[in-house]
């Protein structure tokens, strides 16, 4: 592991002045990586079927007040935040439920997003800086053939030429991953936007069959 980093240290030594702004790449997709998978494989996350399985009987015995509060006592996130806005909208009426959520959810998708994209810009800057820095090194190479001892000229091209290569190598190495994470982060996002928008409907369509037996929350006649 140790002759790994040596290697990688060497290599980016050699690259010379380009592979810094390459490392700077580098640092602002391992940041935005890290924030995405925090927020949405965890903080974000819920297991949908099991807490639409518990906001069921709820629903299902008619008891608006304790959907209401199972919504509040799970962990606050867009899935959980966009139905509690349709419950607390009942009272209003059906189109009520439905402009709260899908307000809700225009609220709430953002959180998902942001940030995200940013990962493919960075993969495809990364590439560019890489394909930059070999080019900068290469007209430096030759440039200092031209002046050199003709018996040298081969050396010094194959050396130089070599060193300028690192660039691309190390654009290629941060672009890559940057670009797989953004694929699969903008997958898990779009998974979790779909999983809002199915449940909406599905506890909007609940709500609807379920109406005549719902026990408003106390005050919510006098508020209407």
């Amino acid at each position: 592991m140790g002759d790994i980093f040596a290697g990688v240290a060497k290599a980016f030594q050699d690259g010379g002045p380009g592979m810094y702004p390459i490392l700077v790449s580098l640092t602002f997709a391992l940041a935005i990586g890290i924030e995405r998978v925090s927020v949405l494989y965890f903080k974000a996350a819920i297991d949908k079927e099991s807490f639409l399985q518990g906001l069921k009987k709820h629903i299902y015995a008619g008891d608006l007040d304790k959907a209401i509060s199972y919504c509040a006592g799970q962990k606050r996130t867009p899935l959980v935040n966009v139905i509690k806005a349709g419950l607390i909208s009942v009272p209003k009426g059906d189109e009520d439920v439905q402009a709260s959520m899908d307000e809700a959810t225009l609220r709430e998708s953002p959180q998902l997003e942001k940030r995200t994209g940013y990962l493919a810009m960075i993969g495809n800057v990364a590439t560019l800086l890489g394909l930059l820095g070999t080019i900068l090194g290469l007209i430096g190479a030759f440039a200092a053939v031209a002046n050199a001892n003709p018996a040298d000229k081969a050396t010094l091209l194959s050396r130089s030429i070599s060193e300028a290569m690192n660039c691309t190598a190390f654009g290629l190495g941060v672009a890559i991953p940057s670009l797989i994470a953004y694929s699969v982060l903008q997958g898990r996002t779009q998974s979790m936007v779909d999983d809002i928008n199915e449940s909406a409907v599905g506890v909007l369509n609940l709500v609807v069959a379920n109406r005549d037996k719902m026990r408003m929350p106390a005050g919510a006649a006098e508020a209407e």
